[in-house]
């Protein structure tokens, strides 16, 4: 009996955690359906090109259980070739954001083939320097015009209907990318596949035990975390109209670790949260004079202390989790 009944709390927190999450959902559509007519569209349309690169690396970390230090690469490499096509061949918008998507993607089977061959700290380091070796080529190859970057990339039309010069356009074209891309993790995450991934990151060994080819699912997460990660990417080019080496420094992949770690690993509404805590603040600051480094890396303090399990996981773990119980779907 005893264990009948944890087993019935587990599966009505675990309930009562999908309810909460739609209802977070949903309530957020609406806001952002409605957020254009309030808030400057610009401001909203890199919040959500960066909480698309945040659920990316969520992914691979929050449901895989690997700590990447070089996300920048296909966030900033997709930004370039999708920039490039636009700019120098002329390609529609779409055909430029797919671009960049296929191009981050392949990008992410490389290195994600040299990187998994290793775990922990050495995993993070071989992709922090792999990152670095293409920020270097990067500043050299002559397609991305060096320290300039690609400026001037024209957003084109959408299907050849849709003027994407028009803001109003444009900020609704960037929603459907963003809920397509939240979409697509939502739907890795709660497929068999998902499952396997949490697996791997519980406990790796185990997984190996049952038979898994633990590399082989660890370089299909890594490669699906980088082609969404190239989604964002390609979308911020076409939105902000260039592509500079900012996009793809070890500080990029920094602040995006940050907002999955403010957000709550592990979750899916986390990475969005912590997306727009620390564009907003960025652009609050922007014109105060006040250091936004500091003030992130203060409100950074501040949540490991108070919100360890990042805020949307310690909301998890405070309101769903039974008494006496580990608390939190974060991990």
């Amino acid at each position: 009996m005893p264990e009948m009944s944890e087993a019935t709390l587990h599966e009505q927190r675990t309930a009562a955690s999908v309810r909460l999450e739609r209802v977070l959902i949903a309530l957020a559509i609406l806001a952002l359906v409605a957020a254009p007519f309030f808030v400057y569209p610009i401001f909203l349309m890199k919040m959500l090109c960066f909480a698309l690169f945040a659920c990316a690396f969520n992914l691979l970390l929050g449901y895989t259980g690997l700590l990447s230090f070089g996300h920048a690469t296909f966030y900033g490499a997709a930004a370039y070739f999708c920039a490039y096509a636009v700019k120098a061949w002329g390609w529609p918008p779409e055909a430029g954001i797919l671009l960049g998507t296929a191009g981050a993607a392949v990008l992410g089977l490389v290195m994600g083939f040299l990187a998994i061959r290793r775990q922990g700290i050495y995993f993070s380091m071989i992709t922090l320097a792999l990152a670095q070796m293409f920020y270097f080529f990067c500043v050299q190859a002559p397609f991305t015009e060096g320290e300039d970057g690609i400026q001037g990339v024209p957003r084109g039309t959408l299907f050849g209907i849709v003027d994407l010069n028009v803001t109003l356009n444009m900020y609704f074209f960037v929603l459907a990318v963003f809920l397509l891309g939240v979409f697509a993790v939502w739907r890795i995450v709660n497929s068999p596949f998902g499952m396997i991934l949490r697996s791997i990151r519980e406990n790796e060994n185990r997984a190996i035990s049952l038979g898994y080819s633990v590399g082989r699912y660890k370089l299909a997460a890594f490669v699906m975390s980088a082609a969404l990660a190239g989604l964002a990417g390609a979308t911020k080019a076409i939105v902000f109209q260039f592509a500079t080496l900012t996009d793809v420094t070890w500080q990029m992949s920094g602040e995006v670790i940050l907002m999955t770690l403010l957000g709550g690993i592990g979750t899916m509404v986390g990475p969005v949260v912590g997306a727009g805590l620390v564009v907003g603040l960025e652009n609050t600051l922007a014109t105060s004079g006040f250091p936004v480094t500091i003030a992130t890396g203060l409100i950074f303090m501040i949540c490991v202390l108070v919100f360890r399990r990042g805020i949307v996981g310690e909301i998890y773990a405070r309101f769903l989790a039974p008494a006496g119980g580990e608390g939190g779907r974060a991990q």
